[in-house]
């Protein structure tokens, strides 16, 4: 059994593999123990699962998870994790972006004994100032409203304990935000600070609608300030509907009714609809994720694989 299993997510990155193959073999190569690779394949459709088989028939410690289709990168995290072996499970982006080579800074905290170590980004080379300033504020609007301890500037690129991964995969939830389960979780965590390089080569897959529905997600799945939103803009709302009418009821007074029946129903209408707008943001949110959850359908379905006991991991999803 290996001592430390790499996960990493792939999605087309042929471009990228044969320098990333390089480089984590020179990070095992160092290791104090056995390690492996497990690559997971979310739906390329360039040659990198092609390119990942062949890595895996040349050297065993590499292996690999073809998904059936793009399940997105929060499940294709989610697969290798259930398929990892090793006492310490790293996890780290498959671009390059997240340096292999800083793997052995977070070992040698875990053997301090904290049983997270994540990876803060000091500088993030090769990002346009939009980017950052919008990922700033995703973090310092889920400190505020959050209810977990989300750390600042911290991405998926982590190490992990063998404890710490079995209490993650209890989580089984559909609607995933994997960073902030690791810090709901909890544990003895830990932070080293690294240089974010840019892409060593191909485009990235995170554009602004993806980066939307991550924050979303983060948001809605670990706060409970969507529902309040709703239900304070709705008495917002009907508020705003009795001032009117108290309004319209004076000057009804003082002016007369020009247009009979018109100050009721304008009065009713609104009224009505910041109630309905309370009401229907409060229930979409929970039935919507309830839906999702209790149709009970798998994370992900594996279409291909090289090296992995799937019964193990059926074992660990049942």
């Amino acid at each position: 059994m290996p001592k430390y299993s790499l996960v990493l997510p792939i999605f087309n990155e042929e471009a990228v593999l044969p320098q990333l193959f390089e480089r984590l073999d020179g990070v095992m190569a160092a290791l104090d123990g056995a390690a492996e690779v497990i690559l997971v394949d979310d739906g390329s459709r360039d040659s990198s699962l092609l390119m990942m088989d062949a890595q895996a028939q040349r050297d065993p410690r590499y292996r690999y998870l073809g998904l059936s289709r793009n399940f997105g990168q929060q499940v294709a995290m989610t697969a290798g994790l259930d398929a990892a072996r090793g006492e310490a499970v790293i996890l780290m982006d498959g671009d390059l972006q997240d340096p292999p080579e800083v793997v052995h800074q977070m070992i040698d905290r875990w053997q301090e004994g904290f049983e997270v170590v994540y990876a803060r980004r000091r500088t993030r080379a090769g990002e346009s100032q939009f980017k950052l300033t919008t990922a700033a504020l995703f973090y310092r609007l889920m400190s505020k409203l959050a209810a977990i301890d989300l750390p600042q500037n911290v991405g998926d690129f982590r190490l992990i304990d063998r404890k710490v991964l079995e209490a993650f995969r209890r989580m089984r939830e559909q609607d995933r935000f994997v960073r902030g389960m690791f810090a709901w979780v909890g544990f003895r965590q830990t932070a080293i600070e690294f240089d974010r390089d840019e892409r060593a080569g191909g485009e990235t897959k995170w554009g602004f609608a993806q980066l939307v529905r991550l924050a979303a997600n983060a948001l809605v799945s670990f706060s409970d300030a969507p529902l309040r939103l709703a239900l304070w803009m709705g008495l917002a709302v009907s508020a705003c509907a009795m001032i009117y009418a108290a309004w319209v009821l004076v000057s009804r007074g003082i002016w007369g009714d020009p247009v009979p029946g018109w100050t009721s129903t304008m009065v009713v209408l609104a009224f009505l609809g910041g109630a309905n707008m309370m009401v229907t943001g409060i229930m979409g949110l929970y039935i919507g994720r309830i839906h999702t959850q209790v149709k009970e359908r798998p994370l992900y379905i594996v279409a291909r694989s090289r090296g992995i006991d799937l019964k193990a991991m059926d074992d660990v999803r049942a």
